[in-house]
Parts: C-alpha cells; structure tokens; sequence
C-alpha cells in the first residue's frame, strides 16, 4: 500500500484544523446558555483523581459513537440530533480533538473539542465536583470464640 504517511501530530494538526475549537471559558458560556452537550471522554482514574464538570455527559472513549449517535441503539437520551452542539473534552484536549473529529463523521456537524481539556477548565476557575474521599474501610474485628 503505497501512500503519504502521516504522523500522529501532522493528523492532529489537519482535524484541528477543521475544528472550531473553543477555551474553557466560551465552552462554560455556551453550556450556561443552554443547548450545549459537554463530554467528558476521561477514563475513571483521572475523573476520581481530579474531579468531574457539573453537568457534563461522562461517555468512556471506547463508547463515545455509540453513545451520541442520534440514529443508534445505544445512544445516550442526550443524543437529541445531528445540530447538537457537542463540547468533547480530555484530560488535556489531545484525544479529544480525534473524539470530535469522529463524531462529525457521523453527522453531528457541530461537535468540536475543549481546548487543553479539563486541566484547562479547572486552571480558569470552572466549577468542578471535586470528589469525596472516604475513610478507608476498616475490617471490624473478628470475633473469636473462646473455647
């Protein structure tokens, strides 16, 4: 198979490209306003770690298409339309830009991606759901019966 190859920055620098990309602070206004969909693809360690967006729909990566295709069987009840305004973020907007690319594949020509991701909506000042920490579990004493 003859071809141009590309690396994996030269393809994240054409997908951005045909992205409008938005900062921390638009994509909060815009989710405010009403008829954005925020995302949040990060794996369940960094969402524990860290913290979530208050509102933001957590779709796995793996599960992202399926999940916000308006025609599938599997879609989210947010999944409302293909002029759903969809915000994806990362941890740190790279994954992200490929997620939106993605889903403007399946028609959903308004998706875009957060730019810097969620440490970038965390370092504005955004409000984040930071999560509890429970105690650890504590085994209670066995009881032992005296013979």
């Amino acid at each position: 198979m003859s071809g141009e190859r590309v690396g994996i920055d030269d393809l994240l620098e054409r997908v951005r490209s045909g992205l409008d990309r938005v900062d921390a602070r638009t994509a909060y206004e815009e989710y405010r306003a009403g008829g954005t969909l925020l995302v949040d693809t990060r794996y369940a360690a960094l969402r524990e770690r860290d913290g979530l967006v208050p509102g933001a729909l957590v779709v796995e990566r793996n599960e992202l298409e399926w999940r916000l295709d308006p025609l599938g069987s599997h879609r989210a009840p947010q999944a409302t339309g293909h002029d759903l305004r969809v915000v994806v973020f990362c941890n740190e907007g790279y994954a992200s830009s490929l997620a939106a690319e993605s889903l403007r594949r399946l028609r959903l020509h308004r998706a875009t991606d957060l730019i810097g991701g969620f440490q970038a909506w965390k370092a504005a000042g955004l409000p984040v759901l930071i999560p509890t920490r429970s105690a650890p579990h504590r085994r209670a004493p066995s009881r032992r019966r005296l013979a």
